[in-house]
């Protein structure tokens, strides 16, 4: 009937008195929709004593007929009336049969509506009855992990949508011991975030601990301590099956290209400021930061999206960093991880605001014996009173997000090692405590004693730390780690000599040019800086042109678009060879790209080592005169610079001569750090490489530039049109040999192809052939070679070159 009552195209039907009648669709769109449908709703019901929604479609069949036989006699005559209208007799039993169907189907949609009103009470009532739904169940167990959480809707966001896919960061550097915090309350917290559907990603900063000549420096035996703190994990009841561990050491080297190019994209995206942030180093001013301590933040938030975790789950003094990758999110647009920073455990000595490594007696480790616990414990500070001097000394480290008076490691062990297992109870005598406040309150109230309180701490703690015990003692693998690394802890382990770093090798003593910085345009002063530096190498020197391809890209060149960078070194080289083929026959030319990808692991350890030999201040002096010390990235730059000359000039075989770099003056003050820090390093093993700065004069066409640089220089894309275009408006006074470009522009193309050829009219003299450039001079300050016909000489001899590097790199092109 619904579907009937639908506006449908009109079909012409036959009238037949001898067939069976049938219900023109208008008639029903018109008398069955408007009568029976408004007595279904209106009258039908109030006549209907015995309806119920509930009942079954045949009782209420019978209840529809005994009531419509006996209430709508009058509108079955009005309606048969209608009926003739439409040359068709009206058959009562007909118009039962549809009032019958029309009924069933409202009663049949009123049953559905009390069934689904049915449901959701029971769902609403079972909801109260059992709990929070597992979402919110997972959210309350995840968020009890951490002091604090960036943010909480976005965890809860999380949950939702990845449901048991989403992935939870944090990193050790096996170094040493792991005290109780590392130990029972990383594994308390690492067992909530997995029975919440998390997958948990231990970072093994094997590669940092190499880096810090941890273990002597030896990366078997940091590898050994990272297994050794594994089983302790696994001792403590950690639910591995959940449990991933990624070492940093093979990651690093495996992936170098996309984790070093994520930090440098870090790196440019972070103000210096910013960074800043991040070094907690007290009471030492901002510009006495080692540069590698700005490159520590930088590698950490990189950890971060390398991993690619949803949830970073570190303590609240990696909460700067952690909100460094945060901010970079912002900057770039991607999805930001959450923050569950979870609390720092107080020293066990007063005023101590985290535990400490260094300090055996600063906490409890998880190898220590029952007597090692008693002993801590009992010496342990435990105020039940505030100490202001104490707590202002905590404070200070910025180490706790939620103020505490007391300090009191005590309660510290209490509440977070304690009761953060789920139905924990704590008993003193015959009297129990199911909340870490309640036995506080007892404390304060003098209801527990300090003697009574570390009694339980210290038969709690040894109950916790007998697994671990059990388990070196036993299981023979665990056991022969421990004892390994007893017998290293009695050697005298010392860093290997030398100095890490990438090594190229040469024959003879390397002559280093680097080339320029990536830029949008291929210039022809650029190019003939290089092409004369080159050529002033000596002969007993092997030629080096290094490309610094990740340099350019860690400084933002070509907006870090790495093909881009990729194709203007190639097109430069191209340019190197068509306008200086013979300087170049010589020339070893090296992608910084193979030198850092050859052994990736050395040289980002000679560049942080680098880092660590200097401070801001160098850097900041380091600088060209116009460019401000603001972003990470110039920074890091200069760092790199600096691995690169460990690299190119500590390899060569002749000891008795030092490598040279040969450079501009403007950028002299970037190398001369490079060979500062390669002396401290290397000491007296070996000399230093010699800068070379050169003073070139500038090719600069106009003295003042507006709108675009490359109007005012040359560029080897330039056609001929526009290269005599742009010589024409060059400055050039005649006699005037003091700022002249176009003269300085001759004697730079004479260093790489002497000889310059003037053709002018009869009228103003002969063509003329110069040999000698003092000749070129002279005739220029005596007006005898007039400004147009320099300019026009020295386009004729420029539109020769950019005409066949154009050919050059269409042909590449194409290829």
């Amino acid at each position: 009937l619904k579907k009937q009552t639908r506006r449908k195209k009109h079909r012409k039907t036959k009238a037949n008195n001898n067939n069976k009648f049938r219900f023109p669709p208008t008639f029903i769109r018109t008398y069955i929709h408007t009568d029976i449908h408004t007595y279904i709703h209106s009258e039908l019901p109030a006549n209907m004593t015995n309806f119920r929604v509930m009942d079954s479609p045949a009782l209420l069949g019978q209840e529809l007929l005994s009531t419509v036989v006996s209430n709508v006699s009058s509108k079955f005559a009005d309606l048969s009336s209608k009926a003739s209208a439409h040359q068709a007799p009206f058959n009562v039993a007909d118009f039962y049969l549809v009032a019958l169907a029309g009924f069933a189907y409202l009663v049949r949609r009123q049953r559905v509506k009390q069934l689904l009103e049915k449901k959701s009470q029971e769902e609403s009532l079972k909801r109260k009855n059992v709990g929070p739904s597992k979402e919110e169940a997972a959210f309350t167990l995840v968020r009890s992990v951490g002091e604090e959480c960036q943010a909480d809707q976005e965890l809860r966001g999380l949950l939702k949508m990845k449901k048991n896919s989403w992935t939870v960061y944090d990193g050790f550097e096996p170094s040493g011991r792991m005290h109780i915090a590392q130990g029972i309350f990383k594994a308390i917290n690492v067992n909530k975030c997995t029975a919440a559907g998390g997958t948990f990603v231990f970072w093994v900063a094997d590669w940092f601990a190499l880096m810090n000549d941890k273990m002597g420096g030896d990366l078997q035996k940091i590898k050994t301590v990272g297994h050794y703190l594994i089983e302790v994990w696994r001792a403590t009841g950690m639910d591995m099956s959940k449990v991933k561990f990624l070492w940093s050491s093979d990651q690093i080297t495996e992936h170098a290209e996309d984790y070093w190019g994520q930090a440098m994209d870090i790196a440019r995206k972070s103000t210096l400021a910013r960074i800043k942030k991040c070094c907690q180093i007290m009471g030492r001013k901002e510009d006495a930061l080692t540069a590698a301590q700005i490159m520590y933040p930088i590698m950490q938030a990189t950890d971060i999206f390398f991993l690619k975790a949803d949830v970073c789950q570190l303590g609240v003094d990696q909460r700067k960093v952690n909100m460094l990758a945060r901010d970079y999110c912002d900057l770039v647009g991607r999805r930001k991880p959450v923050v569950l920073s979870h609390h720092m455990l107080y020293g066990l000595k007063a005023g101590q605001a985290k535990m400490s490594k260094s300090d055996p007696d600063s906490a409890i480790f998880m190898e220590d014996t029952p007597e090692d616990v008693e002993r801590k414990i009992r010496n342990a500070y435990c105020p039940f009173t505030p100490e202001d001097s104490i707590v202002h000394q905590a404070h200070a480290e910025e180490m706790h997000l939620v103020k505490d008076e007391l300090m009191n490691p005590c309660f510290d062990y209490l509440r977070y090692i304690l009761f953060s297992r789920p139905g924990y109870v704590f008993r003193v005598g015959a009297k129990s405590y199911s909340s870490f406040e309640e036995v506080k309150e007892a404390c304060l109230d003098g209801l527990i004693t300090e003697d009574q309180l570390k009694g339980r701490l210290i038969e709690e703690i040894n109950s916790l730390l007998d697994p671990v015990r059990k388990h070196f003692a036993e299981d023979p693998t665990a056991k022969q780690l421990l004892d390994q690394i007893r017998e290293w802890k009695k050697e005298s382990m010392t860093a290997p000599a030398g100095v890490t770093r990438a090594q190229v090798d040469f024959d003879r003593v390397p002559y280093i040019v680097f080339a320029p910085f990536a830029q949008e345009t291929l210039r022809i002063s650029d190019v003939l800086d290089v092409l004369r530096l080159l050529k002033a190498s000596p002969d007993d020197h092997q030629a080096v042109l290094y490309l610094p391809d990740w340099t350019a890209l860690a400084k933002g060149c070509l907006e870090s678009n790495k093909t881009a960078i990729s194709e203007y070194y190639k097109f430069f080289l191209l340019a190197l060879v068509r306008v200086g083929g013979e300087v170049m026959a010589g020339v070893k030319v090296l992608w910084q790209t193979e030198v850092i990808l050859t052994s990736p692991s050395e040289y980002w350890i000679s560049v942080i080592n680098a880092g660590r030999k200097c401070n801001l201040e160098q850097i900041r002096q380091a600088l060209p005169e116009e460019e401000h010390l603001d972003h990470a990235s110039q920074v890091l730059a200069l760092l790199m610079q600096a691995g690169d000359v460990l690299a190119l000039c500590g390899g060569h075989k002749n000891h008795t001569l030092s490598a040279k770099i040969a450079c501009s003056e403007g950028s002299k003050g970037s190398f001369e750090l490079a060979s500062t820090l390669f002396s401290t390093l290397f000491g007296e093993e070996r000399e230093a490489p010699k800068i070379l700065a050169k003073n070139f004069t500038s090719l600069q066409l106009k003295h003042t530039v507006r709108g675009s640089h490359d109007e005012a220089h040359l560029l080897l894309a330039d056609c001929p049109e526009i290269v005599q275009k742009k010589l024409q408006k060059a400055f050039c006074d005649p006699k005037n040999t003091t700022f002249c470009p176009p003269l300085a522009l001759a004697e730079a193309l004479w260093e790489v192809e002497p000889g310059l050829h003037v053709v002018r009219p009869a009228t103003y003299g002969k063509e003329q052939h110069y040999d000698s450039l003092a000749e070129i001079h002279t005739d220029f300050a005596s007006g005898h070679l007039h400004p147009a016909d320099l300019k026009a000489a020295l386009a004729s001899k420029i539109a020769n070159m950019t005409v066949a590097f154009r050919a050059d790199r269409d042909s590449a092109m194409a290829l």
